[in-house]
C-alpha cells in the first residue's frame, strides 16, 4: 500500500504541477486508498465463530501451566475457580492486551495476532467490577460504546440495562456529570452505564468480569437483571467470571480453574 501511495503522490505533484488536478483533489485520492484498503483487510479477517484458547506457561510469572478451553458460537461460559487462578489473565488474553508466550489464542480458527486489533477489540465489550467512568455526562460515558451513536440509541440502550429510571430521576437527565471515575454516583449506577455503554456497541463477545460482585444486595440484584437482560437480547459467546452461584446458573458450559489450568468443565 505504501508503494501505491507514494506512486500517487509522485502522479500527483506532476499533475498538480501541468493544472491537471488540486491538491484537495489528489489528497482525497490517498485518503480512500488508506480508507478502502484497511476496510479490505477487516473484511478478510472475518467473524467470530467461537473461541478456543490453549496458553502454556509464562516463564516471568507462571500463571498458566496448560489451559485450554474450547468456546462454540453463542455460548455463555463461566469460568469459576479460587483468586489467583488465572480467569481474569484470560480475559486479558482474549483483549489482547498481552499475548502469550507459548500456545494460542484462537477467534474463529484464527489466531488473534493475525487479527485487526482495532477490529477485534471493536467486536469485544468488557463489563468488569470496577467499570472505568470519565469525567462528563451521561450520555457522554454510554456514547464511548459506539462514537456517533443518536440520543435515541442510548436512551434504548439505557432502558435495556435498567438505568434509565435513575438517570432520568436526576434533575439534568442523561446530561448529569458523573465526576471523576464516577464519584458522583453509586456503584450500581456506575455498573448499569457500563452494562448499557455495552449494549450500544453491541458486541459478537461479551465479557463479564465479577460485574456485580463488589455492590450491596439491592444493587446486585438490580445489575443481575440488567445482566440477565443483555444475555437474552441477543445470542452472542459470552465469557462470564463469577463467585457467585446465581450469576453463573444460565450458562451454558461451566469451566473450574486452578493453578493455571481447567481442571473440570460441563453443562450447567
Amino acid at each position: 500500500m505504501l508503494l501505491i501511495i507514494a506512486f500517487v503522490w509522485y502522479i500527483g505533484g506532476r499533475w498538480i504541477t501541468d493544472d491537471i488536478m488540486t491538491f484537495e483533489d489528489m489528497f482525497t485520492v490517498v485518503v480512500v486508498i488508506m480508507t478502502s484498503t484497511f476496510a479490505v483487510g477487516m473484511v478478510a479477517q472475518g467473524a467470530t465463530d467461537g473461541v478456543k484458547a490453549r496458553i502454556s506457561t509464562r516463564p516471568d510469572a507462571k500463571i498458566y501451566r496448560d489451559y485450554s478451553l474450547k468456546i462454540g458460537k453463542g455460548q455463555t461460559v463461566a469460568l469459576v475457580g479460587a483468586s489467583g487462578s488465572g480467569k481474569s489473565t484470560a480475559i486479558s488474553l482474549l483483549e489482547r492486551f498481552y499475548d502469550p508466550t507459548r500456545g494460542k489464542v484462537t477467534l474463529d480458527g484464527n489466531g488473534l495476532k493475525e487479527l485487526n486489533l482495532i477490529w477485534l477489540r471493536e467486536n469485544i465489550s468488557l463489563v468488569s467490577q470496577e467499570p472505568v467512568l470519565f469525567t462528563g455526562t451521561i450520555a457522554e460515558n454510554i456514547r464511548l460504546g459506539k462514537p456517533g451513536s443518536t440520543r435515541e440509541e442510548i436512551i434504548e440502550a439505557a432502558k435495556k440495562a435498567h438505568a434509565f429510571d435513575f438517570i432520568n430521576n436526576f434533575p439534568k437527565g442523561f446530561d448529569t456529570n458523573v465526576g471523576e471515575r464516577g464519584a458522583k454516583i453509586s456503584g450500581g449506577q456506575e455498573q448499569r452505564i457500563a452494562i448499557a455503554c455495552a449494549i450500544l456497541r453491541d458486541p459478537s463477545v461479551l465479557l463479564l468480569d465479577e460485574a456485580n460482585s463488589a455492590l450491596d444486595n439491592e444493587s446486585e440484584l438490580i445489575v443481575e437483571a440488567s445482566l440477565d437482560n443483555v444475555l437474552h437480547l441477543k445470542q452472542r459467546t459470552t465469557i462470564i467470571i463469577a463467585h457467585r452461584l446465581s450469576t453463573i446458573r444460565n450458562a451454558d458450559l461451566i469451566a473450574v480453574t486452578n493453578d493455571g489450568a481447567i481442571i473440570q468443565q460441563g453443562g450447567s
